[in-house]
């Protein structure tokens, strides 16, 4: 029948090892850092994510504008210009008329599926590319959750690498102890001379 001792490492006892009482207040390091530390430099880093995506889509939507246009060619025939958000985007040449009543013309992407003589809205920059659709909120949180996850999990990550680099050195040590323990014992035992 086997028997489990909770906490050995900390009481004396003539079998604990220097190494042993090392392991265990990495064990408890460890477990502050996973527990405690990794959801804060999560959240830390969530927080700095969010602020940036959000400054960053605020630039995107002073940058550019939305036209609604009307399909006057190209669609179809050409490959693929884009992925944008899960769908293709395809070039093709639109048509819209100007605030002050100008009509325009330009090469934009328009998703796949699109016929010609179907209205669809493009954006352009202030220079008159075209661009994709600046960054919405939903891509901004799932930007923000996506830094907050990969840094706390980063920190576990080399918290755990660390703690068994320690638990290596700590086993490497505790062996030659024992081995060093043995070497002063094993002549009693054997009755053999060293």
């Amino acid at each position: 029948m086997r028997t489990r001792a909770r906490g050995w490492r900390w009481r004396r006892s003539p079998l604990r090892r220097r190494s042993d009482v090392v392991e265990a207040w990495t064990v408890l390091a460890v477990a502050v850092l996973v527990c405690l530390g990794a959801p804060v430099v999560g959240a830390a880093a969530a927080w700095w994510a969010h602020g940036e995506a959000r400054s960053v889509s605020a630039e995107q939507r002073a940058e550019r504008h939305r036209v609604r246009a009307e399909v006057i060619g190209g669609t179809g025939e050409a490959p693929p210009a884009a992925q944008a958000r899960g769908q293709h985007a395809y070039r093709a040449t639109v048509r819209w008329t100007e605030p002050g009543g100008g009509t325009r013309t330009a090469t934009a992407r328009i998703p796949a599926g699109t016929d010609r003589g179907e209205a669809v809205e493009v954006w352009f920059d202030s220079r008159g590319r075209s661009v994709a659709p600046p960054v919405d909120s939903t891509a901004v949180w799932q930007h923000t959750l996506t830094i907050g996850t990969c840094a706390a999990g980063g920190v576990v990550l080399a918290v755990l690498l660390g703690h068994g680099v320690v638990r290596r050195v700590a086993l490497r040590r505790r062996l030659a102890e024992w081995e060093r323990a043995w070497a002063r014992t094993e002549p009693e035992w054997t009755h053999r001379r060293a």
